[in-house]
C-alpha cells in the first residue's frame, strides 16, 4: 500500500486560488470596482474629488439614494420592483411641505402644523401608497412593474394637485437637522442612511421576515408549500419600500427646506440602479444589502465625477441606463453558467 501525497501548491497558483475567491465574492469586487473609480475619478478632477468636503458631500447625496434603495432592495429581493419610490418620495415631500409652510397661500388646510406632525404625516402617506400598492400586487394579483409604474404617474398627479406646481418654501428651521445637521461631524442623513441600512440587513438575515423575502422570491409555490404566507410577504415589501420613499422625501426636503415638482426627480431609476448594481438578482431571490451599499456608492462617485467635470443631467441619465443593462445583462449571464 502506498501512501500519496498532495503536492504543495506554488506561489502562483495560490495567488490563482486567492483570486479566485476574491472574484466569487460578489461585495469583494464591487469594493475594488469603488475603490477603482475613486482613484479614476481623482485623477480625471485633478484631486478635486478625493478632498474632504467633496467626499461628505457624495455621502450626503447618496443617503436620499441609500435609504430609498434599502426599500427597493426589500421589493426585488422578492421578485417585484417598485418604480413609484421617486412619486412616492415627491408626494411626500409637497404633501409635507404644505402641512409645515408658514406661507398662507401655500398651506394645504390653511394652518401650519408643528414639525413632527407634519414629519408624521408624511411618512404615513408613503407608507399609505405602499400598502395600496402592496395590496394590488399581493392580493388582486397585478403584476408590480404595472402597478408601480401606474402610481408612478398617479403620485406625480397627486403632487402637482397639491402645490400647483409652484416651489413651497418658508419651512421650520429646525427640519433643516434631517438634511444638513451633524453629529460629531458626520452628517444627520449620513447616519439615518447607516441606521436603515443595519435594520435592513440584521431583518433579512437575523428574521423569519427576512428569510421568507429570499424564499417568495427564489421560487413562491416552493415558499408556500413550506408555510410561509407568501401574500403578506409580497404586501409588506411595498410597505417598507413606501415607508423608506417618504424617509428620502423628508431628506430631500430638509436638504433645501423646500419642496417642488423637482424633488426627487430620478430617485426610482437611480434606486434600481444601485440595487441591481449591488448585485441583487432581477428574478429576486438572491442578493445581499451590504452589495447594495457599496452599489449606491459607486452611482454616488459616478454622478458626483460627473457634475464636477461639467455633464448635463441627460448625459447623466444615458449612463445610469447604461449601468442598469449592463448590470441586469451581466446577472442573467451568471444564471446562464450556473
Amino acid at each position: 500500500m502506498t501512501e500519496t501525497t498532495e503536492k504543495p501548491q506554488s506561489t502562483t497558483e495560490r495567488a490563482r486560488d486567492i483570486a479566485r475567491r476574491i472574484f466569487r465574492n460578489e461585495n469583494a469586487v464591487l469594493v475594488m470596482v469603488l475603490a477603482a473609480l475613486i482613484g479614476g475619478m481623482g485623477v480625471f478632477t485633478r484631486g478635486a474629488s478625493l478632498i474632504p468636503a467633496n467626499i461628505m458631500n457624495v455621502l450626503i447625496q447618496s443617503s436620499i439614494r441609500g435609504v430609498a434603495s434599502v426599500g427597493q432592495t426589500f421589493v426585488v429581493l422578492s421578485a417585484g420592483i417598485d418604480i413609484s419610490v421617486g412619486g412616492n418620495a415627491l408626494l411626500a415631500s409637497v404633501m409635507g411641505a404644505s402641512l409645515l409652510t408658514s406661507e398662507p397661500m401655500h398651506q394645504l388646510y390653511g394652518i401650519q402644523l408643528p414639525m413632527y406632525g407634519g414629519i408624521a404625516i408624511m411618512l404615513l402617506v408613503a407608507t399609505g401608497v405602499g400598502m395600496v400598492s402592496g395590496s394590488l400586487v399581493s392580493r388582486i394579483g397585478v403584476p408590480p412593474l404595472i402597478v408601480t409604474l401606474g402610481m408612478w404617474q398617479i403620485l406625480k398627479g397627486a403632487a402637482f394637485q397639491v402645490c400647483w406646481g409652484a416651489a413651497i418654501g418658508w419651512l421650520p428651521e429646525g427640519l433643516s437637522l434631517f438634511g444638513s445637521g451633524k453629529v460629531f461631524g458626520v452628517g444627520v442623513p449620513v447616519i439615518i442612511w447607516i441606521a436603515v441600512a443595519a435594520t435592513g440587513y440584521f431583518v433579512l438575515t437575523q428574521t423569519s421576515f427576512g428569510r421568507s423575502v429570499y424564499a417568495v422570491g427564489g421560487n413562491p409555490v416552493s415558499a408556500w408549500l413550506s408555510g410561509i404566507n407568501v401574500r403578506n410577504v409580497q404586501f409588506m415589501v411595498y410597505v417598507v419600500s413606501g415607508f423608506l420613499a417618504g424617509l428620502a422625501g423628508l431628506i430631500a426636503t430638509a436638504r433645501v427646506l423646500s419642496a417642488s415638482m423637482h424633488t426627487a426627480v430620478g430617485l426610482e431609476l437611480d434606486s434600481i440602479a444601485a440595487v441591481f448594481v449591488g448585485g441583487v438578482s432581477l428574478m429576486g431571490g438572491r442578493g445581499s444589502l451590504i452589495g447594495v451599499v457599496l452599489g449606491t456608492l459607486i452611482i454616488g462617485v459616478i454622478n458626483n465625477t460627473m457634475s464636477i467635470l461639467g455633464a448635463q443631467p441627460p448625459l447623466q441619465g444615458i449612463v445610469k441606463g447604461a449601468i442598469i443593462i449592463a448590470a441586469v445583462a451581466i446577472d442573467c449571464i451568471r444564471r446562464r453558467v450556473r
